[in-house]
């Protein structure tokens, strides 16, 4: 199954998109995956959420649970941390970030800024896959627990989502809310990758026919930690 992502697999029949750069260094691209593709992102969510760590609902440093639930790949995430086990679930030693994913990573640079070489010295390590129900939101706030700046690759399963992108000094305007739809893939680095963003709401009954979530969002981003 994991050859679903090879070259010459990953983008043969995907529609004209209508690029679009929010920011400098921020591009929205409609449409990027296939149905195929997305069932197939949503089948590996089902498996990594089985464990070994579970999906949970990580607690803020306040004591509050965040409403999305993760499953964590390379390394594991809590606020505002990485970690090689899950020390805040069971103990246990997250997945391995497969090499396939870091090939749609590099592949999704090249397309977004419109450079075949964009992605030649991207290798990301960590991958957060979160869940949102009907319900659930994620405030803003910036990406910076990477020892580094290279560029975040975020990709869409099932309901849309209203996502708030902003700049990076505050959490408040200017920002752009931009709607997220199934197989929609967004980028963001260079200036723009320690902007604040968020999901203000999802969109219950959105997700198309055959994208294999009948209910709810799952989103997948991608990171270089710059750990050893």
């Amino acid at each position: 199954m994991d050859t679903l992502f090879s070259d010459d697999l990953l983008f043969d029949d995907r529609e004209p998109r209508r690029r679009q750069e929010i920011a400098p260094g921020a591009v929205h691209l409609p449409d990027w995956l296939n149905q195929k593709q997305q069932r197939f992102l949503a089948d590996q969510f089902r498996s990594w959420a089985a464990g070994p760590v579970p999906a949970r609902s990580a607690v803020l440093p306040g004591g509050h649970p965040m409403s999305v639930r993760t499953v964590c790949l390379g390394w594991h995430w809590q606020p505002y941390s990485y970690t090689r086990e899950a020390g805040d679930v069971n103990g246990e030693r997250v997945l391995e970030f497969p090499e396939w994913l870091a090939d749609v990573g590099r592949r999704a640079l090249a397309d977004a800024y419109r450079d075949p070489r964009a992605g030649d010295d991207y290798w990301p390590d960590a991958a957060l896959a979160n869940y949102y129900d009907a319900e659930a939101k994620m405030g803003m706030h910036q990406d910076r627990e990477e020892r580094g700046n290279q560029p975040v690759v975020s990709l869409s399963i099932g309901d849309s989502c209203i996502f708030r992108f902003g700049n990076p000094q505050t959490r408040t305007k200017p920002y752009t809310d931009v709607r997220l739809d199934s197989g929609d893939l967004f980028v963001f680095g260079g200036p723009s990758r320690f902007a604040y963003h968020g999901v203000t709401r999802v969109l219950p009954g959105s997700a198309p026919a055959h994208c294999g979530l009948e209910r709810g969002r799952i989103n997948i981003t991608m990171r270089v930690t710059g750990l050893e």
